[in-house]
C-alpha cells in the first residue's frame, strides 16, 4: 500500500468509530480482517495513524478548522509525526486509493499553526468537560500535562526478582533479534526495564524465552512504583482487594520475597482467571486467591488481621490515555460517576481488613481529583479511625497531594498514578 492508501484506510476506520461506540483496537482489527491484502508494515502504519489521530484529535481539529477524520489524520501526520504539508499533499496525488488531495484552505492550515491561541483543553488534547478537573490538579500547566498524556508510551517491563536480576534480563532481551537496540533500565523503578515506543509497539514479548521462564511481566513504571509505595516487607499479611489480573499482586510478592501471605481478591471473579498461570510462571508461592462467593464473605476471616490492604481502585483510566487514546473521547460524566461509586465500595470492603496500626493504600491510574484526593478526603471524614500517612521515600518525582503523590507522564515519565496511604489508629 502507498502512503495515501494508508491514510484513506485510517480515515475509514475513524469514520466507523464515529457511528459505532467501541474501542479503536476493535475497529482496526475488523478493518484488517476485511482487507487481508494489507501487509505487516501496512497494518502497523495504519494502526499508528488511527491511534495518532485519536491522540491529537482535539488539537488537529483546531489547527485544520475541521473536526473530521480527514483533518485528524493529516493533523497527526503534520504535527504528531512531523510530515510536511508538501509531503502530505504529494502522498495523495495520482493514487486512486488515497483521499482527495488537500484543498487550498487545508494546505494553508497545514502550513500555518494557530495552536498558541487555543484553550488549554485543545492544546492538551483532552475533553472540554474535564477542563475544570484538570485545572484543579495542574493549574496553568494542564495543557502541558495533557500533551504528555497524549504522547505514545514506551513498553515497560518489571523484572521478576524471584527468578533473575534486572541486569540479566536486559542482557537476555538484548540478544533478541526482534529488537534493534537493547532495552534500558527505567529511570525510577529499581526493577523496571524500558523498551522505547518505536520498538515496543511491535515487540512480541509473549514469545520471548525470558518471559516464558517467568523473568518479567509487562507493567508500566508508574504501576511498579505504586506497588513499591505500598511499603510491604517479607513476612507481612497483605490483601489486594481489587487484584484483577494480578499485576500488582505479583509485584508485591516479589517485594515480599515469597514470605508472608498475600490474599488476592476481586469482586469480579472472572478477572482473577489469568492470575493462577501468572503466579506459577513467576514462581510465586505466597498468594492465596480469594474468589467472591454468592452467599458468604470471602474475606471475613481476614478482618482486622492485615498489615497492608491495597485498593487498586477501578477508575476512568485517565492516567493511561497514552496507551488508549480513544478512551478519553469515550469517557462521559455518567461513567465517572459510576467509577466513584465503585471506588467507595472498594474502600468500604477494604477498611475492615486493616489491623490496628496497619495501612490501607489507595491507588488509581487516574489524574482526576474526583477519583483521587476527593475520595481519600471523603473516606477519612467518614472513617475517623484512619488518618493520612506518609508514603515510603521514592526516587521518582511526583506532584504532592498532601501526603499522597500524583505521578504523571510529564513529571515522572510514566502513566498517571495516584497513591495515598491511610493508617488505622492502634
Amino acid at each position: 500500500m502507498r502512503d495515501g492508501a494508508r491514510q484513506q484506510a485510517a480515515i475509514e476506520i475513524l469514520s466507523s468509530l464515529e457511528s459505532q461506540r467501541r474501542p479503536a483496537a476493535d475497529a482496526v482489527k475488523e478493518w484488517m480482517l476485511g482487507h487481508r491484502f494489507a501487509g505487516s508494515k501496512d497494518r502497523a502504519e495504519i494502526g499508528d495513524l488511527v491511534f495518532g489521530a485519536l491522540r491529537w484529535k482535539q488539537s488537529s481539529a483546531w489547527r485544520m478548522g475541521a473536526d473530521a477524520p480527514r483533518a485528524w489524520v493529516w493533523g497527526a501526520l503534520r504535527w504528531g509525526f512531523g510530515k510536511s504539508a508538501e509531503w502530505i499533499s504529494q502522498s495523495t496525488q495520482d493514487d486512486p486509493h488515497a483521499p482527495a488531495p488537500p484543498t487550498e484552505s487545508e494546505l494553508k492550515s497545514l502550513v500555518a499553526d494557530n495552536i498558541a491561541t487555543a484553550p488549554a483543553w485543545v492544546r492538551g488534547d483532552y475533553p472540554e468537560w474535564l477542563d475544570a478537573s484538570m485545572a484543579r490538579v495542574f493549574g496553568d500547566a494542564r495543557a502541558e500535562e495533557g500533551t504528555a498524556l497524549a504522547a505514545a508510551a514506551p513498553l515497560d517491563l518489571r523484572t521478576n526478582t524471584l527468578k533473575t536480576t534486572r541486569e540479566k534480563l536486559i542482557a537476555a532481551l538484548g540478544e533478541s533479534p526482534k529488537l534493534k537496540a537493547p532495552p534500558q533500565p527505567t529511570p525510577h523503578a529499581p526493577d523496571g526495564v524500558r523498551i522505547p515506543w518505536a520498538q515496543g509497539r511491535t515487540f512480541p514479548w509473549a514469545t520471548e524465552q525470558s518471559f516464558l521462564k517467568g523473568w518479567f511481566e509487562v507493567q508500566d513504571e508508574g504501576s511498579q512504583l505504586a506497588a513499591l509505595l505500598c511499603g510491604v516487607r517479607p513476612g507481612m499479611q497483605v490483601a489486594d482487594v481489587c487484584a484483577g489480573g494480578g499485576g500488582k499482586t505479583l509485584a508485591l510478592a516479589a517485594r515480599m520475597e515469597n514470605k508472608g501471605q498475600i490474599f488476592a481478591h476481586d469482586i469480579d471473579g472472572a478477572r482473577l482467571a489469568p492470575l493462577r498461570e501468572r503466579l506459577e510462571r513467576a514462581g510465586v508461592r505466597n498468594v492465596q486467591i480469594r474468589t467472591p462467593k454468592r452467599t458468604q464473605d470471602a474475606l471475613a476471616d481476614l478482618r482486622g488481621r492485615m498489615d497492608v490492604v491495597l485498593v487498586d481502585a477501578p477508575c476512568t483510566g485517565a492516567g493511561t490515555w497514552r496507551r488508549s487514546p480513544d478512551s478519553k473521547w469515550r469517557l462521559r460524566p455518567n461513567a465517572l460517576a459510576k467509577r466513584l461509586e465503585e471506588q467507595r465500595a472498594a474502600l468500604a470492603l477494604a477498611a475492615p481488613l486493616v489491623k490496628p496500626g496497619g495501612r490501607l493504600v489507595y491507588v488509581t491510574c487516574s489524574v482526576l481529583p474526583e477519583e483521587n484526593e476527593d475520595q481519600v478526603a471523603a473516606f477519612v471524614a467518614a472513617n475517623p479511625e484512619f488518618t493520612a500517612a506518609a508514603l515510603p521515600p521514592q526516587a521518582a518525582p511526583a506532584h504532592a497531594r498532601g501526603l499522597a503523590v500524583q505521578m504523571t507522564p510529564l513529571l515522572t515519565g510514566c502513566d498517571g498514578f495516584f497513591v495515598a496511604a491511610l493508617e488505622k489508629r492502634a
